[in-house]
């Protein structure tokens, strides 16, 4: 097997690079403050095609996952709050029209979100339905031409500045558990919709948002997938943006190395430099050694999915395993930092807290050791 980037994807990333640096380093400091992602950002990251597609007129096709894994990783590194926001758009809004939407909604809707021009969020999470995703509660009443929607979703990543929301809602309260709820493209200027910006400390600039509908009519033609299909197509939607939050996590882990082993390389203590102490140099083996074999692992998995394979197991495992080694790895480079890594403007301060963040992003941890669990004991011991 060949580890190594291929040629094509090293040019457009070193592309990539160059583009954070110039676009995204200078100003987040001000996005910081506002805490807030500009619409901007996505208009020049579509019109370079790192939106997630390429798209050509009506036809698109996906990025490679593992070109795809490099953007988020790289701006992870940077900014996991900016890469979940990006995350957020093509990983769980647009990405439920690729996998679910007709030829209709693909038309309509992908090529305007893979140029940035309208952005998609995914509604789902509710305060009684988070990782029992199957308890969501908001409500789709059939009626003449369409459905009214009625209900509240909690805690969702990019609601104010998205045009659009994918929402699950139970449209057949009489079925069983699995075929209850369906999915709709709910227009977020519709009437009845009420957007609340709620204060949160991790992955900042990004937006977490409360929608709230009070029956919102949706037309039939927005319908997404099948009724009654939407608790399995949201979790495909899941096991598939799993790629993606494993990508920025390992970004949020390397973003904290480097900066942690920088400062250790300057900061004096004890006469000496904190990088010669032998404690401090197996700590940084350690770790570097743990950051690579996520790497490995996530590569394997968008090797997997490049090749229509099921990466299902891989993909927990990658996101299961990224998000212990971020947690670990971000608070070691706080501490050394010491004092001034509590202070929200520090550079420091934002990867141990942006871990934290991704270990409740599609799915807890103990939702990834479920999944891994099951998916073991049918491979292995069936």
């Amino acid at each position: 097997m060949d580890f190594r980037i291929p040629a094509e994807f090293e040019e457009e990333l070193g592309r990539y690079k160059e583009f954070i640096s110039n676009r995204l380093t200078p100003h987040l400091g001000g996005w910081y403050a506002q805490k807030e992602v500009p619409r901007d950002l996505f208009l020049d990251l579509g019109g370079q095609g790192w939106l997630g597609l390429e798209v050509d007129g009506a036809r698109f096709r996906e990025l490679n996952p593992l070109k795809d894994a490099l953007f988020m990783e790289h701006l992870g590194i940077i900014s996991p709050g900016t890469g979940v926001a990006v995350l957020a758009h093509v990983s769980l809004g647009a990405k439920g029209i690729v996998l679910f939407g007709n030829d209709r909604q693909k038309e309509l809707y992908l090529p305007a979100a893979a140029r940035g021009q309208t952005l998609v969020c995914l509604g789902n999470t509710e305060s009684g339905a988070g990782s029992d995703v199957a308890a969501v509660a908001s409500t789709a009443t059939k009626v003449d031409g369409g459905w009214i929607l009625h209900g509240t979703k909690a805690f969702v990543t990019n609601g104010v500045i998205s045009d659009l929301a994918l929402i699950t809602a139970v449209s057949d309260p009489e079925a069983d558990r699995n075929s209850r709820i369906s999915m709709f493209l709910v227009d977020l200027a519709s009437k009845g919709i009420t957007r609340t910006k709620l204060h949160k400390e991790v992955w900042i600039p990004s937006d977490l948002t409360r929608i709230k509908l009070e029956n919102v009519f949706v037309p039939d033609a927005n319908l997404i997938g099948n009724r009654g299909r939407g608790l399995q197509q949201v979790l495909e939607i899941f096991t598939n943006s799993r790629i993606t939050i494993a990508a920025l996590t390992l970004g949020t882990a390397e973003g904290a190395f480097r900066t942690g082993v920088e400062h250790a390389k300057k900061r004096q203590a004890f006469g000496g430099k904190i990088i010669d102490f032998q404690a401090k140099s197996f700590e940084v083996a350690d770790f570097y050694s743990k950051i690579e074999a996520v790497r490995l692992l996530l590569w394997k998995t968008c090797w997997e999915k490049e090749h229509a394979l099921d990466f299902r197991l891989s993909a927990s495992m990658a996101k299961y395993l990224s998000v212990e080694v971020a947690r670990a790895v971000g608070q070691w480079a706080a501490d050394l930092f010491g004092a001034p890594s509590v202070i929200y403007e520090h550079p420091i301060h934002k990867y141990p807290m942006d871990a934290w963040a991704s270990s409740l992003g599609e799915g807890t941890q103990d939702i990834q050791k479920l999944i891994i669990f099951r998916e073991f004991m049918k491979r292995e011991m069936a």
